[in-house]
């Protein structure tokens, strides 16, 4: 009988509770709709003087407090909305018909408004403790989050968006970007789609789509997109240079050059992306073997920023290339020509000498060529192996090549490098029937041949 009675006086208790809340509710909105009808019939001015009134008599008049803060929210006067409603919530301790949720959420949307990120974040997140189903707060905390790169977190406010009002093209837009930034690139696609059906002159929705397409392993759909937004002053420049990539990655290097030429030519863009596109811009011209117009830009790199990146390194080597033909053919020339070039380094080496070509075997890493040589004295067959790598050459590929040397049955082999060979090779060089032709040997030989006879 007791714990009935009991029950009975909880469940009262509990709706007492709820009515109160109902009606604080209540009270609140009819005085959100008073306060419209109030402006309506006595004036903005009017209202505002007469709440001032009554605050300077008591200066926590909630009515009054209440009154003031509508009509800040309603001129977007945030500086006196956020100092209103910061008073509201400090008087919602010991006043409970203040609609907490309310209040804490317009506190938070004008410390949004006026950049105060953190104070938003946490007056936000109390309103929406107090009420989850509103879209303002949910909308507010999403970009506050947004401002302070919480991406993800945000993504999951514009997720509960977008459940309260599906036709919202700005929670769309505003969803496809904190996915992308969360890097969460597929997930961001089909929400930067239908942005872009709704606004489809906004070059950051198609900005971001390329990335994320580019992410998704859509490359070509990407690049049209990429190529399309390169005139843009905004996104231009970086979409250049992602353009300039992509052809890059195809060895397209003339297209490369002309998306990065553009991206040069556009106004205000950021010094490190010109600094990246001076940069893609220099290797790609030294792709097409114009490697005078790629040191321009890398001294035009050096100018503004030393230290760059590897581009003194840059500059030492190909300033070298770019005095010496052949060198620059040794290095970097098609397979033709390099052929060419070896046999001509041969006749150098055995300049007083007849030497006869018999065969020439082209791989990935080397030339090789086997040619009788004679002359007044002697006569032998000999084994050259012409590296075009600048790095060093260890002991396994000499023990490899005298493999070679005795399997075709020459008397003697040259080893030929651009870069050179590690103390292990030179060890078991001495004493075999091999001479190893380093940089500083090679670039001799290299002067004296000429390509026209």
């Amino acid at each position: 009988m007791i714990f009935s009675v009991l029950i009975s006086i909880i469940a009262a208790a509990a709706l007492v509770v709820i009515l109160m809340l109902v009606s604080s509710r209540r009270r609140s909105a009819s005085k959100s709709g008073s306060t419209k009808e109030s402006i309506q019939k006595k004036g903005r001015a009017a209202i505002i003087k007469e709440a001032e009134k009554k605050l300077s008599h008591d200066p926590h008049n909630v009515s009054a407090l209440e009154t003031l803060g509508d009509i800040y929210y309603e001129d977007g006067n945030w500086e006196k909305m956020l100092g209103t409603y910061k008073v509201l919530y400090d008087l919602s301790a010991v006043h409970v018909e203040i609609n907490i949720a309310k209040v804490a959420g317009r506190q938070g949307i004008a410390a949004f408004k006026l950049d105060k990120f953190d104070e938003a974040e946490n007056a936000l997140l109390i309103s929406m403790k107090k009420n989850p189903e509103s879209f303002e707060t949910n909308y507010y905390l999403a970009k506050t989050l947004m401002n302070k790169n919480s991406f993800e977190k945000a993504s999951i406010c514009l997720r509960k968006c977008r459940l309260l009002q599906p036709e919202n093209t700005e929670v769309l837009e505003l969803a496809g970007i904190a996915l992308f930034k969360a890097q969460k690139y597929k997930e961001s696609l089909p929400y930067l789609k239908q942005a872009l059906e709704e606004h489809p002159d906004s070059k950051e929705i198609l900005f971001y789509l390329a990335n994320s397409m580019t992410e998704c392993g859509m490359g070509d759909k990407a690049l049209k997109l990429f190529v399309h937004l390169r005139p843009d002053p905004t996104f231009g420049a970086q979409s250049c240079l992602e353009a300039g990539r992509m052809h890059e990655r195809s060895k397209d290097y003339q297209a490369a050059i002309q998306d990065y030429e553009i991206g040069l030519k556009l106004p205000n863009t950021p010094e490190q992306i010109t600094l990246q596109l001076k940069y893609r811009i220099a290797l790609a011209y030294i792709a097409v073997n114009n490697i005078s117009k790629g040191l321009e830009y890398l001294v035009q790199i050096r100018s503004a920023k030393s230290g760059y990146k590897d581009t003194e390194n840059l500059i030492s080597r190909y300033q070298e290339l770019n005095q010496n033909k052949n060198l620059q053919t040794y290095l970097m020339s098609g397979t033709s020509d390099f052929v060419a070039l070896c046999r001509k380094v041969i006749s150098v080496i055995f300049k007083d000498s007849f030497v006869k070509v018999e065969d020439v075997a082209v791989t990935s890493e080397c030339v090789e060529v086997i040619c009788y040589v004679e002359n007044n004295k002697w006569e032998a067959k000999e084994l050259f192996r012409f590296y075009r790598t600048s790095s060093v050459i260890g002991d396994i590929y000499v023990r490899e090549f005298h493999s070679k040397l005795r399997d075709a049955k020459c008397d003697a082999g040259y080893c030929v490098t651009m870069g050179s060979f590690s103390e292990s090779a030179h060890k078991y060089a001495e004493g075999r029937p091999i001479d190893l032709v380093e940089k500083e040997q090679l670039s001799r030989y290299l002067k004296k041949v000429s390509m026209f006879n």
